[in-house]
């Protein structure tokens, strides 16, 4: 049975938090977690957290099982554009440039390789 956690609204641009998504994509979730517990990217932080969501939100659905004895994966992992904030900042001339402080949406299923037997 799988589990999912969703963080929302990310202040960090999607682009770069793929980059961090990308390292953890169908991996173990203890190997998952050590990635990206050395992981010096910004974005690892964040999935650290969430991939922690997830799993507890497994163990609240499987009452009695134990992850390592399901031997949880990270199932699916994935990153879509959030809201933009958008700012002007004063250039040359009189003139304004754009900032567009982007924000994403992340979201992590993770599931056990082991069948549950009722």
């Amino acid at each position: 049975m799988e589990a999912v956690a969703k963080l929302r609204n990310c202040p960090m641009s999607p682009r770069k938090m793929r980059l961090v998504v990308d390292i953890i994509r169908g991996k173990a979730v203890n190997d998952a977690l050590n990635i990206l517990k050395y992981t010096k990217n910004e974005g690892s932080v964040w999935v650290e957290k969430l991939l922690l969501s997830a799993i507890s939100n497994w163990e609240n659905k499987n009452d009695g099982m134990s992850p390592e004895d399901a031997d949880l994966y990270v199932k699916t992992v994935f990153v879509d554009g959030g809201s933009m904030l958008k700012r002007f900042q004063p250039a040359p001339q009189g003139r304004a440039h754009r900032i567009r402080k982007r924000m994403n949406h992340v979201t992590i299923v993770v599931d056990g390789k082991t069948t549950i037997e009722a």
